[in-house]
């Protein structure tokens, strides 16, 4: 199973965080992606300044024949369909969209010049995937360390779990 994660902390000429998140749904669509599962809305801090806006976050499972190249490529058109502008890391962004994990394979590629590493390096400490991930696989197991997703989470700090919020909207 291919998981995807994806959030957004401002609005686009489009619409809100939820506009532009549904709006990525449906591109992804467009690309002969299927669409399995979708975890709830959740919303969490930016990070590291949490000074920025808030960010929307939803976890979502797929299928696709697309490499793992041919998808973040999609990936990164749809965050440009949906003005995101890639200054300086972290800053706040209209999409984001990122590979959480690709058929439990550990994969390290070079795309437009960024080294992406599936799964992320800091997916163990992330709230904002791993709370979405448990929604809808509770039984997803870390491609590397073999560790169930409620295992992860028991290890996360009570600050970190109590910092994200659900939001049923759909």
């Amino acid at each position: 199973m291919i998981f995807l994660a994806l959030g957004s902390n401002l609005s686009s000429s489009f619409g809100d965080r939820f506009t532009n998140i549904n709006l990525a749904i449906s591109y992804l669509e467009g690309y002969e992606i299927q669409i399995i599962k979708k975890s709830n809305f959740y919303e969490t801090h930016s990070y590291p300044n949490k000074e920025n806006p808030k960010f929307i976050n939803i976890v979502i499972s797929i299928k696709t024949h697309l490499s793992p190249m041919d998808l973040m490529s999609v990936l990164f058109f749809i965050e440009e369909k949906l003005e995101r502008k890639r200054n300086k890391k972290n800053d706040p962004r209209t999409c984001d969209i990122d590979i959480i994990d690709y058929n439990s394979q550990v994969l390290d590629f070079k795309y437009k010049n960024l080294n992406l590493t599936v799964p992320h390096k800091n997916l163990i400490f992330r709230t904002f995937v791993l709370m979405p991930l448990k929604e809808i696989s509770p039984e997803w197991k870390h491609p590397i360390t073999k560790e169930n997703v409620s295992t992860l989470i028991d290890r996360l700090s009570e600050e970190d779990k109590k910092s994200i919020l659900k939001i049923k909207k759909n």
